[in-house]
């Protein structure tokens, strides 16, 4: 943001000086347009940020942190744009008006003489407006131009990417945001584009000069004598494309990296349709490696080629496949589950292409001896994961592994979202305690949809060893965690430790965490702090 209010200022004042007095408003968004469309693919090149998040391990994780907002920082560079658009457009849309009515001859004797400059190289006068008949009007000077042609594709464009963009149509209308964002290809297209026309002019060096400040009371003398030459105007050379053909170049290469995995083959190695409507695909892809958290993205091309949706992996590193569970949300995941569902029994589930794994903020847990886990719903999938590879390096006795103490957090709305993950729970609480390692994993499961009917029954079965609802030992807690005395107890518990606090959830919910992370880490070096990392994709 410094970035481009320092550029905009610099093109202001430039321009300004100039005395160019109706294109400050134009221009000076227009340069901050172009440093904006430049960032703006960089972000969403998932393989580039994969390979810089991997070249930074070996540094601090704040650049490495920086890089997980990648999404976010997309958004922002996408209201700038918005923003710069709008002034964009509107200050042109004033400018066609002027020049219209500077043709006219209604802004006195110098705008007039200026207007009627012609395009002619033999006599030595080159035009400054585009405006030359009187019939012109602004609506046809947009139309009829490759600038204003241009920008009104681009705008369309533009609004229609935003206005779906949107939280409410992403998460239930999916395809109608991802077609639509695809938009960019017309938007990138006009961009390139838009300035060939070179509609706006700027005066040229003559030689002799053109004394600006004697000439302009002088307006017969024009061309008759040698201090005042008939001024000469051109068009600046189109600099839009400079700017965006390095990221567009970059993009390029992202899809085409995208098209080599989509052709590489995919297989099943097991296909699970949970009560709770979850699908578990297990898959194998050769040359296929994995960390910890990390997601992919899955297509169908049943249901269609050019959609992609992004899932944690649930497997761990050490397994000879990955798995993800996906929830029924939406048309696409709709059709994926009733497709397996009608499968013949013994029948091969349908043609899958892969693009990744990418790298998340879950995959630095094992770098904190501390680590809070916190999910909701399905967004336990990245610390299924994390679990199952813990649960793997104490059975081979890994020494490279840091961790000493695991905080899980697991939030659900429905009794029978449980049932998938429970399992896997129960085989580390067996594990942990014939280990002598129970205080290695401490669990909570919170059951948030609740109503009366569900104490009652946990009141009956209140003596017994294990839960009614997961059958671990832990027993599930009704309502939402008060988060206060959560951190509180992991301060207390690890004094001097470093925590990293990760979730997978809702944005109200990170808010939350992120704030109580600042709240409880203390400013002395010697004491406890708290990292908040996110997932984002």
């Amino acid at each position: 943001s410094y970035l481009c209010i320092m550029l905009k200022m610099l093109m202001w004042v430039s321009y300004i000086i100039k005395k160019y007095s109706a294109l400050p408003w134009a221009r000076a968004p227009a340069a901050v347009l172009n440093f904006n469309c430049m960032l703006i693919l960089l972000p969403v090149c998932r393989n580039l940020l994969s390979l810089l998040r991997g070249s930074f391990i070996c540094c601090g994780r704040t650049m490495r942190k920086q890089l997980d907002k990648n999404l976010t920082f997309h958004k922002l560079v996408a209201y700038m744009i918005a923003l710069m658009t709008a002034v964009h457009t509107i200050a042109h849309l004033l400018n066609a008006e002027w020049y219209t009515n500077s043709f006219q001859g209604r802004y006195g004797p110098l705008a007039t003489k200026l207007s009627m400059l012609g395009d002619s190289r033999e006599l030595n006068t080159t035009y400054l407006n585009p405006v030359r008949s009187n019939s012109t009007t602004p609506t046809i000077l947009v139309f009829t131009t490759i600038a204003g042609l241009t920008g009104v594709v681009i705008t369309l464009a533009l609004i229609l990417m935003i206005t779906s963009s949107m939280e409410v149509i992403r998460r239930s209308y999916f395809e109608v945001f991802w077609y639509t964002h695809h938009l960019f290809i017309v938007f990138f297209a006009g961009l390139v584009f838009h300035g060939a026309g070179r509609i706006v002019r700027s005066q040229q060096v003559t030689d002799p000069p053109h004394n600006n400040s004697l000439c302009e009371n002088q307006l017969e003398n024009w061309g008759e004598t040698a201090d005042c030459p008939v001024p000469q105007f051109a068009g600046g050379f189109p600099q839009t494309w400079m700017w965006v053909i390095g990221p567009m170049i970059i993009y390029l290469c992202e899809r085409l990296l995208r098209f080599i995995r989509y052709m590489q083959p995919v297989s099943y190695r097991k296909i699970v349709i949970r009560p709770s409507k979850v699908l578990e695909l297990q898959l194998v892809k050769p040359g296929f490696k994995m960390q910890v958290g990390q997601y992919v993205f899955l297509n169908c091309p049943a249901i269609s080629q050019l959609e992609w949706h992004p899932f944690t992996m649930t497997s761990a590193p050490e397994e000879d496949f990955f798995s993800v569970h996906i929830r029924l949300v939406g048309d696409w995941t709709e059709k994926l589950i009733k497709m397996v569902e009608n499968l013949p029994e013994g029948g091969q589930g349908p043609k899958m292409a892969v693009d990744g794994p990418f790298g998340t903020a879950s995959e630095d847990v094992f770098d904190y001896e501390v680590s809070m886990l916190v999910g909701a719903g399905i967004g336990v999938t990245p610390f299924a994961s994390i679990l199952k590879s813990i649960w793997y390096k104490f059975k081979d006795s890994d020494p490279k592994l840091r961790t000493k103490k695991i905080y899980f957090y697991w939030l659900c709305r429905e009794t029978y979202a449980f049932e998938w993950f429970a399992d896997l729970l129960q085989v580390l609480e067996k594990d942990m305690e014939e280990r002598g390692m129970r205080d290695f994993l401490t669990y909570k499961l919170y059951l948030t949809g609740w109503d009366q009917s569900h104490v009652n029954h946990s009141l009956v079965h209140f003596a017994t060893a294990t839960d009614i609802i997961t059958g671990l030992k832990q027993k599930t807690s009704y309502g939402r965690p008060n988060w206060d005395r959560e951190f509180e107890q992991v301060q207390q518990e690890n004094p001097s430790s470093v925590v990293g606090t990760f979730l997978c959830g809702p944005q109200a919910l990170a808010k939350d965490l992120e704030k109580k992370c600042v709240k409880y880490s203390d400013v002395d070096p010697r004491k406890t702090k708290f990292y908040f990392n996110k997932e984002n994709f």
